[in-house]
């Protein structure tokens, strides 16, 4: 019998590993290795909102922050958003990560959770979260643009994953890109490894949230109508 959507993502998730090189100072965490009950919750979201062939179009963030995907292993999913909203509760962890709330408010607009995960895959090119000590030996997020070393060592990681999210039913005609920064590097990538026809730019949910908040409307109105392809 043919895998569902859903199960090749939660394949993909079961097997993500970063074996690779770091520059000093930079982690990587597998919330798939450190929470048993990420894994629990993953695959719930999987097979209830993947279960079926469907082709979608991706949308494409940056590398998971430690609050959502990290905990939770859903992108742009904290544990707040993953029960309120998509039903599924997690006991041991309790998160809240702003570009979750921005998410999903714009999901609800767009006609909820299950419309528009019926037609959308969100991940990332570097699918696990990034961090970097600091000098008071704290760790916080980063992105795997923030060091020229890191983007060199984690780039082909980066190509093969996102091969590997096109290889389970991707329409690779057009994809939707979180940041402008985030847009610049794919479209490097995307020259090199020939993925996507169209990369369109959307501005990332926290740069809305923390700097657009009062705008927030006319972002989600512009979501809306790229991924509809009105715009």
């Amino acid at each position: 019998m043919q895998q569902t959507f859903g199960e090749k993502v939660i394949e993909f998730n079961r097997t993500l590993n970063y074996t690779g090189e770091l520059p000093e100072g930079f982690e990587v965490i597998n919330p798939y290795f450190n929470n048993s009950e990420t894994l629990e919750v993953m695959e719930k979201f999987y097979h209830k909102f993947y279960n079926d062939q469907n082709r979608r179009k991706m949308i494409i963030g940056i590398n998971p922050s430690r609050h959502g995907a990290g905990i939770t292993g859903v992108p742009f999913t904290d544990t707040k958003r993953l029960e309120s909203v998509c039903g599924i509760k997690m006991h041991s962890a309790h998160t809240h990560e702003i570009s979750s709330v921005y998410i999903y408010d714009m999901i609800e607009e767009y006609g909820g959770v299950t419309e528009f995960y019926k037609r959308f895959y969100i991940n990332s090119p570097f699918p696990l979260a990034i961090v970097k000590k600091t000098k008071q030996h704290t760790f916080i997020n980063a992105n795997y643009y923030d060091d020229p070393k890191l983007f060199l060592m984690v780039k082909d990681f980066m190509i093969e994953s996102l091969r590997r999210h096109i290889a389970k039913g991707i329409d690779t005609s057009e994809a939707f890109v979180l940041g402008k920064r985030n847009a610049v590097f794919l479209r490097k990538i995307n020259e090199e490894a020939n993925l996507f026809g169209e990369l369109k730019v959307l501005e990332h949910p926290r740069y809305i949230q923390q700097y657009k908040s009062k705008e927030k409307q006319h972002y989600i109105d512009k979501y809306i109508l790229t991924l509809n392809g009105c715009e």
